[in-house]
């Protein structure tokens, strides 16, 4: 029996991407293969950090590196850094910012669900407007930190390019620290922020790179700003103490790392056109049924996938009852729904579903076109 069924868990097909409530990716059997060996060691955990930092730096071609446990966390260990450097005492008075910058300006069009990680170890935002002169002027203001810059695709707002961003702020004095889980592919990516000035960014080893669902990588310009990273992150008491990654994790996503930067990006491509196709057959000759191809808004995760919508007095089902089908059915199907209520940048798309390619097993698109145009066409 399935391990999950044991628990009384069924498992699901996953057409709805590399989401977190549907556990993010499925790791390569060689990062499965290089936790199972770390899990059979001990280790200095302090020593492994900085060892697996050095490793993910060489591959990827920036300054440092710092292994941490989500993109969440890397953001919470990027902003304490920030705020208390390399002072252990420092770190552990976090979340208490008495006597340390504390502001982070970011822009309107930036905000989201996810800079709660930012709050979590002290900080407070400043939001403005995306214009260059009141950015300069935020800066200046007392107890700023730095910035915090995100780029996701629901992230659809005005906004300034991070290269304007980065000099202004560095003009001023200030790092600026970036939220890029989800902006791979393009591979480019992962060095991009860092050329474009970026002090530190972080990306999610659970999504494209395909790690544990329970990892990130934090990326920096400044070897002493990485390390500072590090005394705030466990095994050191700090507020990363609780987000802490464990061997298994570090090594995996390291190994998923060095498998990302060797892979045929191309024959990918190829792969997620190919089965876009297939659901687009299946269900772009229904009645009343709009789909199309789509691409990501933004710079990253730059895969094609389906978007569908349909007029509910034509197919006869709404939303809610077409998701609900599709997940209660055998297989469970999951997709994302993406309506005005999902992300307040989000509204100009309209009410659709999402399918995406690459978190389909071989041959999991037939199901999911079968199913998905059955029940459209069946009320």
């Amino acid at each position: 029996m399935d391990v999950y069924q044991e628990l009384g868990v069924e498992p699901i097909i996953n057409a709805a991407g590399t989401l977190t409530r549907m556990s993010g990716s499925i790791m390569h059997p060689q990062v499965v293969d290089a936790m199972v060996a770390a899990s059979k060691h001990f280790v200095m955990m302090n020593e492994l950090h900085e060892a697996a930092g050095r490793r993910v730096a060489e591959l990827i071609g920036v300054p440092a590196a710092h292994v941490c446990a989500c993109a969440t966390a890397g953001i919470a260990i990027m902003a304490a850094a920030v705020m208390a450097g390399n002072d252990p005492l420092r770190a552990r008075q976090l979340p208490d910012t008495d006597g340390m910058a504390d502001g982070w300006v970011a822009l309107e069009a930036h905000r989201n669900p996810f800079d709660q990680a930012v709050r979590l170890v002290g900080g407070r935002f400043v939001g403005i407007e995306s214009d260059a002169e009141k950015l300069r002027q935020a800066l200046a203001g007392d107890r700023i930190a730095g910035v915090f810059f995100t780029f996701s695709w629901f992230n659809t707002g005005t906004t300034l390019p991070l290269s304007q961003v980065t000099a202004i702020a560095h003009e001023m004095g200030k790092p600026v620290i970036v939220d890029a889980a989800a902006e791979i592919p393009p591979v480019e990516h992962l060095r991009r922020f860092i050329d474009e000035g970026a002090d530190l960014v972080t990306f999610s080893g659970g999504k494209a790179l395909c790690g544990p669902q329970a990892s990130s990588v934090i990326l920096g310009a400044d070897p002493v700003l990485v390390a500072a990273c590090a005394v705030n992150d466990g095994p050191n008491m700090s507020v990363g103490r609780g987000m802490k990654a464990g061997k298994e994790e570090i090594m995996g996503v390291v190994k998923a790392i060095e498998l990302y930067l060797s892979r045929d990006h191309a024959a990918d491509q190829t792969l997620w056109e190919d089965r876009v196709s297939v659901l687009l057959t299946a269900v772009g000759q229904i009645d009343g049924v709009e789909a199309w191809r789509q691409m990501p808004h933004g710079l990253g995760q730059q895969i094609p996938h389906v978007a569908v919508r349909w007029e509910v007095a034509v197919v006869g089902m709404s939303y809610a009852e077409v998701i609900e089908e599709l997940l209660q059915g055998s297989p469970r199907i999951a997709v994302q729904f993406i309506n005005e209520a999902v992300y307040r940048f989000a509204r100009d798309t309209g009410p659709q579903i999402r399918l995406h390619p690459h978190t389909l097993a071989e041959g999991e698109e037939n199901v999911v076109a079968a199913r998905l145009a059955a029940v459209l066409s069946t009320p």
